[in-house]
């Protein structure tokens, strides 16, 4: 696990920068460093020391003849079979690191290495013959690549703050994104809140060359059920692959702890993994908002040691600007802030954890998912009926029977844009002083959409979520919030094998009228007593939306809010209304105000507009 960071080369004081751009991510990698340069390129790598712990296995890697260089971020969870497999075709290794089978996979097999990694990485390799370089992003988007082409410099790396000491970078804002970031509450597209710089997606790869670039997709999720085997056939290949998975990813040459929710799925990773010590964070003593009870029971229940922190409403707030700093870009998810205190509690004792991101995604574990099922009686009145009920129905408040007959009026791809849904169109070009050429939360959904229209509405609905909100809020705020620790975050739920089997399972397994996850739940309870299993899913509650009527955080959202930052982009007026109207309990406005107020805080720490 690491951070990387790389140039084209066409600068005299190489060394200087790039070793400015290394010491930027030094919290992914605190361990050693290590640097490749020549007329080409500039290559930078932070170790942060989790396999093979000798010097030996620093990166760069090279190939034999060192006319290939590697740096890599991520681990290679089949890196033992792969080893064997290339050392009998006649390759030598000099490291214990499942680095250095990346290097000469990409000699023996070229591209289609890809297609034999189990695991998560984002990696580079340069070829000193030719002056090409290849590199890949996993399947999911559990590690970060980001690159930018600027001033004739092709540049990438594991954060894009690494560009901001580079000559050739020129640092603007996006304003596109942050209107599309409006609806969504993270930026949903390649495009990020940097102009020019942008992510390589999931599962995709490129080379770049002579100024050329070229980007594919490698690999993509194909649901495809199959409805030959009954549940209890699936519950017990759920069960083994999952146990499989789990074993692959426990395997290192340091201590390994888990995270631990009183949610199934990190109760089901932590009682298979069999790992000494699990944490977790809570809020007050409000059940609603503190899990640690439970957690404590549960890992009691699996003979574990929890380790806990009740965090506090000061220091939630007195991090948000730390927590910016560290995301790249805004991400108005207030779990994430809550996963930055648990990674920081698991950091003080082991150097990995494992935990549960992915399950919903991939099993069908939101509860949304029952969206389709509940609303299908009403489906059955006609449709233009149902538009036109919908019609008056947004001229009304928004409350729950309100909301039901607006989305009621709506096909899927209108009403489901993924996990949330903040601003609407027309209520974010209300509070948006400046123009921009976003496109539409459809547009940016349809890609998807189409590629599913076949499928059922549960799995449409899976995709979506697997392609933009995983990887666009659940990856990344899994990803940043770990490496600000010095802390590898291992997700066994997104593994290779795992999605294979998932693809299979057809709908009336993972969602029932009763449960969502339902065969995972089954599964699960083979590790986890029932109350585990089948509990509801909660996500990460944070008490946000109490705090936001409190004198105190009202006042400092009010004072972001009426900023001279937020008069540059935002109607001020309809953002104190906003705020007024949910102290007021008029509406829960909560998740809006956060989302704004999350941009704000962003933009003051890498554009210091002085909020």
């Amino acid at each position: 696990m690491c951070g990387i960071v790389g140039f084209t080369n066409k600068i005299d004081n190489a060394s200087d920068v790039l070793g400015r751009m290394m010491d930027r991510i030094k919290h992914r990698g605190p361990d050693s460093d290590g640097k490749y340069i020549d007329d080409g390129v500039a290559m930078g790598f932070r170790r942060l020391s989790i396999i093979d712990l000798s010097d030996v296995g620093s990166q760069p890697i090279f190939n034999e003849d060192k006319s290939l260089v590697l740096t890599f971020n991520g681990e290679i969870y089949n890196f033992k079979e792969l080893r064997d497999e290339l050392i009998a075709a006649g390759h030598s290794f000099y490291t214990k690191t499942d680095s250095e089978v990346l290097i000469h996979g990409y000699e023996e097999w070229g591209e289609k290495l890809l297609d034999r990694l189990r695991g998560m990485f984002a990696f580079v390799i340069y070829n000193k013959n030719t002056g090409e370089l290849f590199g890949a992003r996993d399947f999911f988007g559990i590690k970060p690549f980001y690159y930018a082409q600027m001033n004739g410099t092709f540049m990438w790396g594991s954060e894009i703050k690494s560009f901001l000491d580079h000559p050739d970078f020129t640092k603007e804002l996006n304003t596109d994104v942050l209107e599309t970031y409006l609806t969504f509450q993270y930026s949903p597209t390649e495009d990020t809140f940097f102009k020019n710089v942008k992510k390589l997606l999931p599962a995709h790869c490129f080379t770049y060359k002579d100024g050329k670039l070229n980007i594919r997709r490698y690999w993509e999720v194909k649901f495809n059920a199959d409805n030959g085997p009954d549940l209890e056939n699936w519950v017990e290949k759920i069960s083994d692959t999952f146990k499989n998975s789990v074993d692959a990813h426990k395997f290192a040459d340091v201590e390994v702890g888990s995270f631990l929710s009183s949610g199934v799925d990190s109760s089901y990773v932590a009682a298979v993994a069999d790992v000494d010590k699990t944490f977790t964070v809570g809020f007050g003593e409000d059940e609603k908002y503190n899990e640690i009870g439970y957690a404590k029971e549960f890992s009691k229940y699996i003979g574990k040691e929890n380790f806990s922190k009740v965090i506090t409403p000061e220091e939630y707030w007195d991090n948000l600007k730390k927590i910016q700093y560290h995301m790249d870009e805004p991400l108005a998810d207030p779990a994430a802030i809550a996963l930055f205190f648990v990674c920081q509690l698991a950091s003080k004792q082991v150097k990995a954890v494992l935990s549960g991101e992915g399950a919903d995604e991939i099993f069908g574990g939101y509860n949304i998912y029952h969206n389709p099922a509940d609303m299908a009686a009403y489906f059955k009145i006609p449709k233009p009926l149902r538009k036109g009920v919908g019609a008056i129905a947004e001229k009304l408040p928004h409350k729950h029977g309100v909301n039901y007959l607006i989305r009621g009026s709506k096909d899927l791809d209108e009403r489901f844009i993924g996990n949330a849904y903040i601003f609407s169109e027309k209520e974010r070009k209300k509070i948006l002083k400046i123009k921009t050429n976003a496109p539409d939360a459809m547009a940016v959904t349809k890609p998807y959409y189409d590629k599913v229209r076949d499928q059922d509405q549960v799995t449409q609905m899976q995709y979506l979520d697997l392609h933009l909100w995983m990887a666009g809020d659940i990856l990344l705020k899994a990803d940043k919030m770990s490496m600000a620790h010095s802390l590898e975050l291992r997700v066994p739920f997104l593994d290779r094998k795992v999605m294979e089997l998932a693809e299979k399972i057809p709908a009336k397994y993972r969602v029932t009228k009763e449960n969502t996850k339902y065969a995972m739940r089954i599964a699960a309870l083979k590790a986890c007593p029932p109350q585990t299993a089948n509990k509801k899913k909660l996500g990460f509650p944070v008490p946000t939306r109490v705090w936001l009527r409190e004198d105190k955080y009202y006042g400092i959202v009010k004072d972001c809010f009426t900023s001279p930052a937020a008069e540059k982009f935002f109607n001020t007026s309809e953002l104190v209304a906003l705020l007024d109207d949910h102290r007021d309990m008029k509406y829960d406005y909560s998740r809006k105000i956060w989302t704004v107020f999350t941009f704000l805080i962003w933009y003051d720490v890498y554009f210091g507009a002085g909020v």
